[in-house]
């Protein structure tokens, strides 16, 4: 079949799962499976193979990418002890103990440890995508946990490929691999990162900044592969330092296509791809004997409850053995209780990351002899993300409301604390502005008292929440940052210069550009105030993303700019 049909049939099997998903209840990346799956017994479909080598190249850069774009560097930096042990040990520890089941149940070693490589790491677009409901904080260590782990993971990957080819490592080798893979990965991501940075900070147009984001998860990973570092890592760290420049080298034109052409994007691929597996399980099943169906189907459960189990204890020993080691009260408070544990157990998705890896299996060994235990690997990856996504899908918000875990209301404290604050850094320049770009008293006033509305709504808010959760309801709002209280005669007669002006549409139009003109003066003021609330950590990333689209979309209207051009 030709590439246009297939395209053709990707994108309506990607259009009836969003659509379908919803409606039916269930995670759309399983949906999209079963299409691939129907799709597989259409005759003309089943001879399509998916090159091994451009499935890490072509899916995965876009959709780590985003995802790090839309990751909070504060919860990374906060919580970076947990993230490291569950990137790295708990991956290393996860894919030996399911090589040594599988191989128990009679997969060949090689292969065994191919497989724990690749359903080891949980997945960062489906924990994106299915664990929201989670408290803030468990959802973003178990974000940037699924994003730092994939490194690791391609580490045992490619030494298992090695072995299975017939290549041997010593101890030396292994550390040098590891080395190499995360310091390369790092390095790699932050030169391209700093490279886009000077190369981006001199673009204004939407669509050239773009292009030149772009590029960057692909030449990331393309770096660290040259040098045979983990361009999954480095693709990660190219995102998390381009978040974090993002305000110096894009507009806000740029920002909001930016962020509607990237989901969209993500979302195809990420679809597309499970719908490939779908027809890869197709004709890796053909490949696979009748009667060993059932074996492998039992292996399939086998593998999935020892990642449940492993990740379990492991998180409970690390656990308990860091109390052994930091008993200071802050690291206990921080540590996760029992029922956390259970959560993030359960929110333990795995997906295209996975698959991603099983099919990058090489079809043969060094001798050209097909290599033993590829469509076991395959079918049996893609069987564990059925069950991750059929089981632990809809019981995780089951295991949430069980667990009780405490509410996270710091994103909305923060929120409105940045509010406040930018609120009332634009109240305070307001006349200071005003007068250095010679705006009339009139449109000053008015857009003061729209200031004092928008600040005292946000403090009646925050007011409200507060009594809500009975703590401090006595205290009053911050009545002393409304600003001076309009000049009644600066509006009056013969100081304001619209006034003088006997046209009236002419005035209109001069009031236009003058209020525009300092809209646009105070949103920049806004901006500067939360970019420091952003470096000093009184906000996280992402509530200062949020605001930071606000404040874009505000500028957008004001200027009558299209973000698509």
């Amino acid at each position: 079949m030709k590439g246009l049909e297939i395209t053709v049939l990707l994108g309506l099997s990607v259009l009836v799962g969003a659509v379908l998903a919803p409606r039916l209840r269930v995670a759309a990346p399983l949906l999209l499976l079963a299409c691939g799956l129907l799709l597989g017994f259409v005759p003309e479909l089943r001879d399509i193979e998916l090159p091994p080598e451009t499935v890490l190249l072509l899916f995965l850069p876009v959709m780590l990418f985003w995802e790090s774009l839309t990751s909070s560097l504060r919860s990374i930096k906060r919580d970076i002890r947990g993230i490291v042990l569950l990137s790295t040990l708990l991956v290393v520890v996860t894919a030996g103990a399911v090589a040594v089941v599988a191989h128990l149940m009679g997969l060949p070693w090689e292969a065994a440890l191919i497989l724990g490589a690749a359903v080891a790491p949980p997945d960062a677009t489906a924990v994106a995508a299915l664990g929201r409901m989670m408290p803030q904080r468990n959802f973003m260590l178990l974000k940037a946990e699924s994003l730092t782990n994939d490194g690791t993971a391609l580490v045992v990957y490619s030494m298992a490929v090695g072995i299975a080819v017939g290549g041997h490592y010593s101890p030396w080798d292994v550390t040098g691999l590891v080395l190499l893979s995360y310091l390369g990965g790092i390095a790699a991501g932050a030169a391209v990162a700093g490279l886009a940075y000077l190369v981006m900070r001199r673009m204004r147009e939407s669509l050239t900044i773009n292009i030149a984001l772009l590029l960057v998860p692909f030449a990331a990973f393309l770096a660290a592969e040259a040098i045979g570092a983990s361009g999954v890592l480095a693709v990660v760290v190219a995102g998390l330092v381009v978040s974090f420049a993002s305000p110096h080298i894009s507009t806000a034109a740029s920002r909001r296509q930016t962020e509607s052409v990237w989901p969209l994007g993500s979302y195809l691929l990420n679809g597309s791809l499970f719908v490939l597996v779908g027809l890869q399980v197709q004709a890796v099943a053909r490949d696979i004997a009748a009667v060993e169906i059932g074996g492998l189907v039992l292996v399939i459960i086998a593998v999935w409850l020892t990642l449940l189990l492993v990740r379990f204890i492991f998180q409970t020993a690390s656990i308990m053995l860091g109390r052994l080691i930091d008993p200071r009260a802050p690291h206990r408070q921080r540590r996760m209780g029992y029922r956390a544990r259970i959560v993030s157990t359960a929110a333990g998705f795995r997906g295209a990351i996975s698959l991603a890896i099983a099919l990058s299996v090489p079809l043969v060994d060094e001798a050209g002899t097909p290599l033993a235990g590829r469509p076991e690997i395959v079918f049996v990856t893609a069987g564990v993300v059925v069950l991750t996504l059929l089981v632990q899908g809809p019981l995780l918000p089951v295991v949430v409301r069980w667990a009780r875990l405490p509410a996270d209301t710091a994103g909305e404290e923060e929120l409105r604390l940045a509010q406040r604050e930018i609120t009332s850094a634009a109240l305070s320049a307001i006349d200071e502005i005003a007068a250095e770009r010679r705006i009339s008293a009139s449109v000053r006033d008015r857009i003061r008292r729209d200031n004092d509305e928008h600040l005292e709504l946000t403090n009646a808010l925050e007011e409200v929440e507060a009594a809500r959760r009975e703590d401090d309801s006595a205290e009053e709002p911050h009545g002393s940052t409304t600003g001076p209280a309009p000049d009644t005669d600066s509006s009056t007669g013969t100081d304001d210069p619209d006034a003088r002006n006997g046209d009236d549409r002419s005035a209109a139009t001069a009031r236009h550009r003058q209020h525009t003109d300092l809209q646009l003066a105070l949103l920049e003021r806004k901006r500067e105030v939360l970019l420091g609330l952003l470096r000093d950590g009184s906000v996280d990333d992402l509530v200062a993303r949020e605001l930071q689209a606000r404040l874009d979309v505000e500028e957008l209207r004001l200027t009558g700019a299209d973000p698509i051009d």
